[in-house]
């Protein structure tokens, strides 16, 4: 667990910096030199995000705003010496993109957390000097459409004032209508409360949950921040983000995905390769996605690889693998005279017929031999099934 002695951190510490290092010395190497939050905006937007979500504290502290309770530990007074959290609002409005703030109310190595935390969290200097503070501020300056809270599971939500604060957001913040939250407030709150459920870290449902929710994944799937170590295998293809995304959507979640930009302020060329792919494939099959509705069948003959979602009337049918004689074979959706199917990306529309017992067998458009399996993720639009 981060925040406490661990061996290999050490080890990677000593081997790579002089001794005496503190985590403090770090930040006038965090420069934001390359940070350029309108080509961030651009390509978050052909990516096809509808949201974009910022750290603006992370568990170690370190504002990324000129935070008026966090002196000399911010990304104005040193480092970058820029307001991030400002700049990168400015771009994504431009673009027409909505701007969350991740806020992490604990904090690892804060005399003042360590202290209400020895006293089993019965004194709340922390929390009225820090926390609160912070989260007023966040909200006030940059008027933020959703708040995305961690770092609250070691105390319980009376610690950290979470009810308080969750009522002004709604009854009297300059955000009070338009503004969501998740559920991470208080111990035992995740999965409990909240305005979306992200209930844990690229959290899977087995089933619909009943409640919105929201998967968040990472591109590295073995860290959230950049690592300089990552190499190829550690970082997921473009299949799988595609496959994430159609189970979560599916199960009527959102899809978060986290990417970790370099001190300097870059998103990494493979990361940028990897959201440019998944926004391709959104801009031909994105009507399966946006604004869909989780179907009365999530998943079609127990098997993992089609996915269901439906939009009013229409029924979408998302297949992660091209079968092999060019059929389909869905079980789920029962057709009616006048079913009329097609291929998204494709003109035309498409050969069906029963399935003997249930269902359906649509004909897919032949594709040309290739050595390589077909690119993942196709969705067949049914218009008139129930």
């Amino acid at each position: 667990m981060a925040g406490q002695h661990d061996a290999a951190y050490e080890s990677f510490v000593r081997r790579r910096f002089p001794p005496g290092t503190t985590y403090a010395d770090f930040a006038p190497h965090f420069t934001a030199h390359d940070f350029q939050p309108r080509q961030w905006a651009q390509l978050f937007q052909r990516a096809g995000a509808r949201y974009v979500v910022l750290t603006t504290k992370h568990h170690e502290g370190f504002t990324n705003w000129g935070s008026p309770v966090s002196w000399n530990w911010n990304s104005v007074d040193t480092g970058p010496h820029r307001d991030l959290v400002a700049e990168l609002g400015e771009a994504l409005r431009e673009s027409n993109l909505h701007y969350g703030l991740y806020h992490s109310l604990m904090e690892w190595f804060n005399p003042l957390y360590l202290a209400d935390k020895q006293n089993d969290f019965k004194t709340q200097s922390f929390v009225l000097k820090k926390t609160m503070p912070e989260l007023y501020d966040l909200v006030l300056k940059y008027k933020p459409d959703l708040i995305w809270s961690d770092g609250d599971w070691e105390a319980p939500d009376s610690y950290w004032n979470s009810t308080s604060f969750l009522a002004w957001l709604y009854n009297d913040s300059p955000v009070k209508d338009t503004v969501v939250v998740n559920d991470r407030w208080g111990r035992g709150c995740s999965c409990r409360h909240g305005g979306f459920y992200n209930c844990a870290d690229k959290y899977r449902p087995g089933t619909l949950p009943e409640h919105k929710w929201e998967m968040c994944s990472s591109l590295d799937r073995l860290s959230w921040g950049y690592r300089s170590n990552m190499s190829l295998p550690d970082v997921m293809d473009e299949m799988s983000v595609i496959e994430e995304l159609v189970q979560t959507v599916s199960l009527g979640g959102n899809y978060l995905l986290n990417v970790g930009p370099t001190k300097e302020g870059m998103i990494v060329p493979i990361f940028q390769e990897r959201l440019l792919a998944l926004g391709r494939w959104l801009d031909t099959n994105g009507e399966a996605i946006y604004e869909s509705q989780p179907w009365r069948v999530q998943m079609e003959n127990t098997t993992d690889t089609v996915w269901d979602t439906s939009k009013g009337p229409v029924v979408f049918a998302i297949f992660l693998l091209w079968p092999r004689d060019n059929v389909l074979h869905l079980s789920s959706p029962i057709p009616s005279p006048g079913t009329q199917v097609t291929l998204l990306g494709f003109a035309g529309t498409l050969e069906w017929q029963m399935q003997p017992g249930t269902g359906m067998l649509i004909t897919l458009p032949y594709m040309l031999p290739s050595p390589l399996p077909p690119q993942s993720g196709w969705v067949v639009k049914l218009e008139g099934v129930k």
